[in-house]
């Protein structure tokens, strides 16, 4: 967890530059892009990162260090974001760097609404996350630290291959995978489900079923769970026949898994432990 001053900190940059990461339109991808390969290196570099939050420095010698990293390349918005963020308090050392992957995530959902597509990543991030679910060796071969970031991203292309999902939600879930952060790869997933839906105003709810659901069922999922909520509510459906029947609904943390594989698997270890 997150100490109230890098909360904080954390927020005040965020409010801060949200109107100007949103009047960059489809611009706004590039600050996105620069500011997670800042987050790579301060991943990389503890002492990089010690030296960006030493509260004996200057707010003007730290902004010196960014500028002497980025140079004359940068996007003047990264540069921007970047300045303000060394320029304030942290109750960790690791927590500017999850700052920055905040504003990274924030510019790419601008970038999203930018291209009409918010919605659409957010339900593609979505399905990754339920399809992988049932693939626990695959979960733990994308979420081992141990391993070569090459070969979690190589695994994860090579599953997302043919998929025609966007490529903003191909590269968000390689990100994912290729610096873990500490992180579970499918935690991180469903961050981003959640943070997405949350700048949308609005809550992602996975619905699992062995079929299709109709529209009449979506619908009815939809008001409930909008009134349960108090929030606008979009429906991922997602179709898996190894449920068998029932559903399991999804909702940031919350589940509540109500299919007939689960029931059934409930049962079997209580037959056994009765016997």
């Amino acid at each position: 967890m997150r100490g109230e001053t890098s909360l904080a900190s954390d927020k005040e940059t965020r409010d801060k530059y949200a109107p100007r990461l949103k009047s960059k339109g489809e611009d706004a991808l590039r600050v996105a892009t620069e500011l997670y390969a800042f987050v790579n290196l301060l991943d990389a570099n503890k002492t990089l990162e010690r030296a960006l939050t030493d509260p004996s420095r200057s707010a003007a010698d730290k902004q010196q260090v960014i500028d002497l990293i980025l140079g004359q390349e940068a996007d003047p918005l990264t540069v921007d974001i970047l300045h303000d963020l060394v320029a304030h308090q942290w109750s960790r050392i690791a927590h500017i760097a999850n700052a920055a992957e905040d504003l990274s995530v924030d510019a790419t959902a601008y970038y999203a609404d930018a291209l009409g597509i918010t919605n659409q990543v957010a339900g593609e991030l979505a399905e990754i996350h339920s399809a992988l679910l049932g693939m626990p060796l695959v979960l733990f071969r994308l979420s081992d630290e141990y391993g070569r970031p090459e070969a979690r991203v190589d695994l994860l292309k090579s599953l997302l291959d043919g998929q025609d999902m966007h490529p903003v939600t191909e590269q968000l879930a390689l990100n994912a995978t290729q610096d873990l952060r500490g992180r579970r790869f499918p935690d991180t997933v469903m961050w981003l489900v959640d943070r997405f839906s949350e700048h949308m105003d609005q809550v992602m709810v996975t619905v699992t079923t062995a079929v299709p659901m109709s529209d009449e069922q979506s619908s009815r999922i939809q008001d409930v769970y909008g009134r349960k909520l108090g929030k606008p509510v979009h429906i991922n459906s997602v179709v898996d026949p190894s449920v068998l029947g029932g559903m399991k609904v999804q909702y940031g943390s919350v589940s509540t898994d109500g299919t007939v594989a689960t029931q059934l698997k409930h049962l079997r270890r209580r037959m056994t432990t009765a016997g």
